[in-house]
């Protein structure tokens, strides 16, 4: 029987999830269906919907017509009746016939898997990239399904759309319109990859290294920001409710600033259409310092999460999204030590921390973490700079750690502790400013 909830604070959409589930093969990293059904409900609740109704069904064998068994979609019907159920979301792909026979057997709206991640795509994806490729998966689905259901169509009638017949036009003048901006996005994200290496947003808008946090859904990336940021902006438990990456400014132990910036949550079986949209979200972890790798340590899934997180960073460095070293910069964060006793209790490796974002345990030790690794990366440079140069003083306190200062009438000598690239853009910037004592 399906598990019902009927407290809502407010008059939201009542929504019920449903996971049809089938046992995965014994050489298949399986999912609990229980943590599958979790994930579910997240992304529902994530696009403001109430879940009053979930459950997992069983399935012996796909039904063509539904999916479901014809014995679970009548318990099912019953449920969202008793419920006031007004959208039902089925965890799992549906070709537009099960969609629409689902809709006129249950009475209400139906949603499948990929239609519920794309809404959160669209809703929340900002970046140029981003938005591009969300508004082509979009698409490229639409499309798809217009093809199936005017298939359908014309079976129902007999036909072979020889002679056409009813809604074929506009069957037809919708799939030529796709059609056309699918190629007009294409050839838009085609001159966005060609300049991206030009135009980093990320390094563009903030002075200092920044430290991007990724890993699954849930991990508890939002709360371990709000707790080095002391921020309150995503106290919510959302999926997906930072697709679009927020940066804000700490301070580590040393005095260094860094730039924390919060991005998306992956998720398993992450629909084919909607990787390349997914991972033009991540455009902020090719700009980072330091990937803080936070993992859900109590999780019954925990070690298929990181693979998936890994392979996913992996595809981005073969679409050159990412360098070849950016393993060199993950500190891997083991959240949720609380669930098992501390982080005390957490066996840890090198470049790897333990730690509860909701009590704080081990949060002293990740911000020394970052620091040493930071340190580890950093140049010593000594420069000469005119008086008139206040320019390229300001810059270097922009974007160094001035260790001396030594001024006179005519000149100020500093030495400055930076990134080895930033260094390499100052001399860029300021030439010939390098002193010969460096």
């Amino acid at each position: 029987m399906p598990t019902t909830s009927t407290e809502t604070a407010t008059p939201a959409t009542r929504a019920a999830v449903i996971l049809p589930w089938e046992k995965p093969d014994r050489d298949q990293d399986a999912r609990a269906a229980d943590a599958r059904l979790e994930e579910a409900i997240g992304l529902t609740s994530s696009i403001g919907l109430v879940v009053v109704l979930n459950a997992v069904l069983l399935l012996r064998s796909r039904r063509p017509a539904t999916l479901l068994g014809a014995g679970q979609v009548d318990s099912l019907r019953e449920a969202v009746a008793r419920e006031e159920v007004k959208v039902v979301v089925i965890d799992a792909r549906l070709s537009p016939g099960q969609q629409r026979n689902l809709e006129k057997a249950l009475g209400c709206k139906v949603i499948d898997r990929t239609g519920l991640i794309l809404d959160i795509f669209g809703a929340r994806a900002a970046t140029r990239e981003g938005s591009l490729q969300v508004e082509l998966a979009h698409l490229e689905y639409q499309r798809s399904r217009l093809v199936r259901l005017w298939t359908h169509l014309e079976r129902q009638r007999g036909g072979f759309g020889f002679l056409g017949g009813p809604g074929e036009t506009q069957i037809e003048a919708d799939r030529r319109m796709i059609g056309d901006r699918i190629v007009r996005l294409k050839k838009e994200l085609e001159q966005v990859r060609r300049t991206r290496g030009l135009h980093r947003s990320a390094r563009k808008r903030v002075p200092f290294p920044i430290v991007a946090l990724v890993g699954y859904t849930n991990a508890g990336k939002s709360t371990l920001f709000n707790a080095l940021t002391g921020a309150t902006v995503y106290a919510q438990d959302q999926l997906f409710a930072t697709l679009d990456p927020t940066m804000r400014a700490i301070e580590l132990p040393s005095g260094r600033k860094v730039i924390l910036s919060d991005t998306v949550g992956f998720i398993s079986d992450l629909p084919t259409e909607l990787i390349a949209a997914f991972r033009a979200t991540l455009e902020e972890v090719a700009e980072a310092d330091i990937i803080l790798h936070v993992r859900d340590v109590a999780h019954p899934d925990t070690a298929a999460q990181r693979t998936d997180v890994l392979s996913v960073l992996g595809d981005m460095e073969r679409d050159h999204m990412l360098d070849a070293h950016w393993r060199d910069r993950v500190i891997e964060v083991l959240n949720k030590a609380d669930l098992l006793g501390g982080p005390e209790n957490v066996p840890v490796r090198e470049n790897t921390v333990a730690i509860s974002a909701i009590t704080g345990d081990g949060l002293p030790e990740l911000l020394a973490a970052i620091d040493a690794h930071l340190t580890e990366s950093m140049v010593t440079a000594r420069y000469d700079i005119p008086v008139e140069k206040g320019d390229a003083m300001a810059w270097l306190y922009e974007h160094g750690e001035v260790l001396e200062r030594q001024d006179d009438e005519m000149r100020i000598v500093v030495t400055v502790r930076m990134r080895a690239e930033d260094q390499a853009r100052f001399d860029r910037l300021f030439p010939k400013l390098l002193s010969p004592e460096s």
